[in-house]
Order: C-alpha cells, then sequence, then structure tokens
C-alpha cells in the first residue's frame, strides 16, 4: 500500500507544484497587462467609430481586468505549455518525446493565428455590420465598454481555440480514432454541427455572426481531412507521433520504453 500511496504523493505534489508556477506567472503577467489595458481596450476600440462609455462606477474596471486577463493568458502561454510537457514527458517514449515540442508550438501557433484572424478580419466585419445596421435606423450607437470588451474577448477565444480543429482532427487521425475517409464521408454532419456549434457560441444569435463563425469552422474541418489523409495511419508520410498504438506492452500493462 506504501508502494502505491508514494507515487500518488509524488504525482498529487508535482501537479500542486505546477499549477502554482502557472498561477503565479498568470498573476505577474495580468498585473503587467494591466498597466496597458487601457491601450488594449484602444485597440479593440478600432473598429467602433465613436468613443466608449461605462454605465456602472466598476464597468470600466472590469472590462479592463477581462482584456488584461486576455493578454496575460497569452503571454503566460509558453509557460503553461511547458510545465504541462513536463508533467507528461516522464510517461513517454524516447521517439513520442521529440515530437512533444513541436505539437506544443503547433497548438500555440494556431491558437494565435486563431486570435489575429478573428481581429483583424472577423471582429471589425462584425462590428462595422451592427453598427451600420442600427445607424440606417437612425439610432446613434452607445456602446459600453463592458459589454463591448466582454464581446470582442468572446469572439477571440472562440476563434483561437476552433483553430485548433485540424490539429486535433489529425492526431485523432494518427492515432487511429478517425481516418480521412471517414472525416470526408461525414462532412455533411459536420457542416450541420458546425452550424448548431456556432449559433450556440456566439454572442448574439443573428445569422451573420453565426455564418462568420461557421465557414470558418467548415475550411478547418476541410484543413483537418487533408492532415488526416496525409499523417493518419497508412499515410504518405510514416511519422511516429505520440500514442502509437503499436507500442510494446510490459506484462502490467505499462509500456516498455
Amino acid at each position: 500500500m506504501q508502494q502505491i500511496l508514494n507515487p500518488l504523493a509524488a504525482h498529487i505534489q508535482t501537479i500542486k507544484y505546477r499549477l502554482i508556477v502557472i498561477g503565479a506567472t498568470l498573476l505577474v503577467s495580468l498585473i503587467v497587462s494591466f498597466t496597458f489595458s487601457g491601450e488594449m481596450v484602444a485597440w479593440l476600440n478600432r473598429p467602433f467609430p465613436n468613443q466608449l462609455v461605462f454605465y456602472g462606477p466598476t464597468e470600466a474596471l472590469f472590462a479592463s481586468i477581462k482584456v488584461s486577463f486576455l493578454a496575460a493568458i497569452l503571454a503566460s502561454m509558453p509557460v503553461i505549455f511547458y510545465q504541462c510537457w513536463k508533467f507528461i514527458e516522464p510517461a513517454l517514449l524516447p521517439k513520442e518525446q521529440r515530437w512533444g515540442f513541436p505539437l506544443f508550438a503547433l497548438a500555440g501557433a494556431l491558437f494565435a493565428l486563431g486570435l489575429i484572424f478573428c481581429n483583424l478580419i472577423i471582429l471589425p466585419l462584425v462590428i462595422e455590420f451592427f453598427v451600420s445596421f442600427g445607424m440606417d435606423h437612425d439610432v446613434t450607437p452607445l456602446l459600453s465598454v463592458g459589454t463591448y470588451i466582454d464581446f470582442n474577448v468572446k469572439f477571440l477565444l472562440i476563434f483561437g481555440c476552433a483553430f485548433e480543429l485540424p490539429l486535433v482532427l489529425t492526431i485523432l487521425a494518427r492515432v487511429g480514432v478517425v481516418t480521412g475517409a471517414s472525416l470526408a464521408k461525414y462532412r455533411k454532419h459536420a457542416i450541420m454541427t458546425a452550424l448548431i456549434f456556432s449559433a450556440i457560441v456566439t454572442p448574439d444569435a443573428t445569422l451573420f455572426t453565426m455564418l462568420l463563425m461557421a465557414v470558418p469552422l467548415m475550411v478547418l474541418y476541410e484543413i483537418g481531412i487533408l492532415g488526416a489523409h496525409i499523417f493518419g495511419q497508412g499515410g504518405p508520410n510514416e511519422i511516429s507521433l505520440p500514442l502509437d498504438p503499436d507500442l510494446p506492452m510490459g506484462p502490467a500493462g505499462e509500456r516498455v520504453r
């Protein structure tokens, strides 16, 4: 029993240590980011022609905290990925460990690409559409900073996560969960899922914003199909990614290094 508890206690201590490192990094990044919250709010305010207002004593403060927390997450990503990698590294084989850093780096790059795409293309289109619609109906646009920042942050996080889809599909194909052919077969179901998902997660339920979310998802799904064809089991590029299903197993069910 003592032999079982010792590794368990070691794992718990390791998790606590790495969570403390991540939490401390986020806290420091949040404090530093908060000093530049005004500039970040002004950056997000680019597509909106008027000055933002606030209707409550704490609204501007919480809006600054939200945008600072988003910036803190982005700034802390290298540390977060590194701590996650060092936690799972001992459980991987040497050839799997070689693919750990590239996969984490690719995941971070895709997330950043999703944020850039959303900030430079999607958000200006959405904001211009709604502001123009209101002005065409003789309504003066007067947006509160809390609502506006909340709208932007939600869109940014959603698109950042959505851009991980090709990588997820490629890894699932590599470990044999799905194939490129099966993904292509259920393309219609994926399109319907993308539309439903977009209607649920977008901050407003209009058809315009739903399509702005669903169309990139469909394109990302097609990229995932291509990645599944190229890197999936039996594909032309035989690359040993993590979670190889053909790894030898020991008598206790543990993988043999």
